[in-house]
């Protein structure tokens, strides 16, 4: 394996180093709950916080290789997460292959997410010194609540852009700000640069999730790896729709109402062309910039040098 220096900052190096570790390294005392895990592991996956929370560590003067269990815990809380919400979505696909709940059935995969988060608070309250537990635990109550806030947000045409973006802050940009965060502490940072970092994180992860939305109504079911404008048929307002029935007429809510009032989804064709029409799709795209132009101006207190290179590469990919 490279030594840390070796690797520097190359998000792809991170990625294998990741990747490594978790089909080496990653096991749990329950063989079920293991088995289910690595399945949804080896389904893929961006490895974006893992990724973060090593390049905030070497932004802040860390060696990759002494943080591979923390950034992987952040992975982890992350597919926990993930196993619950296909329990709660009814989803059968993750990733391209089967959601746990549909090999496993929905009360083994909540037993499974709830052992893998107790499994890493277990793990990273005796591995690790104060604030990083608590730092994880507050961030996987605003997870919860967030995931709350949306539930309540459904069938809602009157979502407000404010109330959506604080939905997106606690559900998903909260777990990459803490990546961030606990690498920079953990990485030696000094006040200024934990801040900072934990900043970019937060409006990464708004930006993150508003290019999931979009992607939703643009993208494939192949390359989204579950069935694409995933959350009409979950009658989820994300921003696309909520930008389109703010700048749309009438007939376009009218028609977007009686679909979200339906039981069928014959016509989610139909609405994607509507928020499209009604300039949903590109004021996506103008929000996804603003929060990851958010994201690179938070990373100035930090020093230039590859780590922060890569951040800032990562966060432009999302404006691509």
């Amino acid at each position: 394996m490279k030594t840390a220096d070796a690797i520097g900052a190359n998000a792809d190096e991170l990625h294998a180093l990741v990747e490594k570790f978790f089909a080496a390294t990653f096991t749990t005392d329950n063989p079920i709950v293991t088995e289910a895990i690595k399945r949804m592991l080896a389904a893929g996956g961006k490895r974006l916080r893992p990724r973060i929370t090593l390049l905030a560590a070497q932004a802040c003067g860390g060696r990759a290789l002494e943080h591979l269990h923390l950034a992987a815990y952040m992975e982890l809380i992350h597919v926990a997460t993930l196993i619950h919400d296909d329990v709660v979505d009814n989803a059968a696909t993750r990733r391209g292959v089967n959601a746990t709940a549909v090999d496993y059935g929905n009360r083994v995969s909540v037993l499974a997410g709830d052992y893998l988060f107790a499994w890493i608070f277990k793990n990273v309250t005796f591995n690790y010194p104060a604030p990083i537990p608590n730092l994880l635990s507050a961030t996987l109550a605003d997870i919860c609540d967030g995931e709350v806030l949306q539930l309540a947000a459904l069938r809602n045409l009157d979502l407000p852009l404010a109330a959506y973006v604080e939905i997106a802050r606690k559900k998903t940009a909260s777990l990459f700000a803490v990546s961030a965060q606990c690498g920079a502490i953990m990485g030696g940072g000094q006040s200024h640069e934990v801040t900072a970092l934990h900043r970019f994180g937060e409006a990464f992860g708004v930006a993150f999730q508003m290019k999931d939305d979009l992607l939703d109504m643009t993208a494939d079911e192949r390359s989204l790896g579950k069935p694409a404008a995933n959350d009409l048929g979950e009658r989820k307002t994300t921003l696309p729709l909520i930008a389109a029935l703010a700048a749309g007429n009438g007939g376009f809510r009218a028609q977007v109402r009686h679909f979200y009032d339906a039981d069928e989804n014959d016509a989610i064709p139909a609405i994607v062309d509507g928020i499209e029409r009604e300039g949903g799709l590109a004021a996506t795209r103008a929000q996804i910039d603003r929060f990851a132009d958010q994201a690179k101006a938070a990373l100035e207190p930090i020093a230039q040098g590859a780590a922060k290179r890569e951040l800032i590469k990562l966060t432009e990919a999302l404006q691509s």
